[in-house]
């Protein structure tokens, strides 16, 4: 193992410049050059490569997004773009390589791995939604930027005396809807893993109201459905002020949390060492607070466990 490189594919999270900084400069430490790869597999496919040097990664760990930029790329899916991806690694001379991004990244990973290339995948994802692992980068960033507009929309929603419906990023799995809404103390969280009762929280809003709450926070995961149809129904019911508020994209951005900085420096310079100890196919994640590393394969096709203790206990804190 002499030359490595680094690629960061599918949405961005914060975080993953300080993985970038920790591949490069472990790598570095250690002896290996590494390259960065520009856009994902679709930079990997185009040969868009660069040498990447101690101060490539300087004045980076504390900013949002990738510096290696990202990008869909359908022609990766395809088998010639695959054997042309092998084909750039194999021009470049590159012995293993370090991916980045979530379940999508890694199935792409995946592919190289079985044509038999050395592949360590690191989780960055603000969804939180791979099963493998307790936390991926850039949840925790995530987390706060929801926390800090939720405390932004009660003020107003105390204000105006209305019920606020706040939709999240998180796919099918309700992980910042859940951990957002116990933290920002929501009055309900509807989340794809359970089901939820529109009169039922019809009636716990008027009979909240009646006790003279003058407002109510719903905390919506984008897989449970759209917010605005969710509010429609509400006010339909109730005759009550209802507005919807999406949050959308500004949840992947901003200065990645101290948690999301370390998480990304752990992982990333545990996957280096990985190669460096002859490891393929494996992914890098945190089990019990402590770093861990397990079969690609494996990590995939793991099921997610919905946290019902915690769902329970937000339930029980907003009577």
């Amino acid at each position: 193992m002499r030359r490595i490189a680094v690629l960061t594919s599918g949405g961005d999270a914060p975080g993953m410049n300080a993985a970038i900084r920790a591949v490069v400069r472990y790598s570095i430490y250690k002896g290996l050059q590494i390259f960065g790869i520009e856009r994902g597999y679709k930079g990997l496919i185009e040969g868009d490569l660069k040498e990447m040097l101690i101060p490539s990664v300087g004045d980076i760990i504390h900013r949002g997004g990738t510096m290696l930029r990202s990008a869909r790329c359908l022609e990766f899916m395809e088998e010639e773009g695959k054997k042309r991806a092998l084909n750039i690694l194999d021009v470049f001379k590159i012995d293993g390589l370090v991916v980045i991004g979530g379940d999508g990244t890694f199935r792409g990973a995946k592919t190289l791995c079985d044509a038999g290339f050395p592949v360590i995948g690191v989780p960055g994802t603000i969804d939180n939604d791979l099963a493998y692992t307790d936390y991926t980068i850039g949840f925790d960033t995530a987390l706060n930027t929801v926390l800090d507009a939720v405390s932004k929309l009660r003020d107003t929603t105390s204000s105006h005396e209305r019920v606020s419906i706040i939709e999240v990023m998180g796919r099918n799995c309700g992980d910042i809807a859940l951990y957002t809404g116990l933290g920002g103390g929501a009055e309900e969280i509807l989340v794809p893993e359970t089901k939820h009762d529109i009169d039922n929280i019809c009636k716990k809003i008027l009979l909240s109201a009646n006790r003279g709450k003058t407002q109510s926070i719903i905390m919506v995961a984008e897989g449970v459905g759209s917010a605005n149809d969710i509010c429609a129904q509400i006010h339909e019911k109730t005759g009550l002020d209802v507005r919807a508020t999406i949050l959308g994209h500004i949840q992947r951005g901003g200065s990645p949390t101290a948690k999301d900085r370390i998480l990304a420096s752990q992982f990333a310079a545990h996957a280096v060492q990985c190669l460096l100890d002859g490891k393929s196919s494996r992914v890098v994640g945190i089990r019990e607070n402590k770093i861990i590393d397990m079969d690609i394969t494996e990590a995939l096709d793991m099921k997610s466990k919905f946290n019902e203790s915690m769902y329970e206990l937000t339930k029980i804190l907003s009577i």
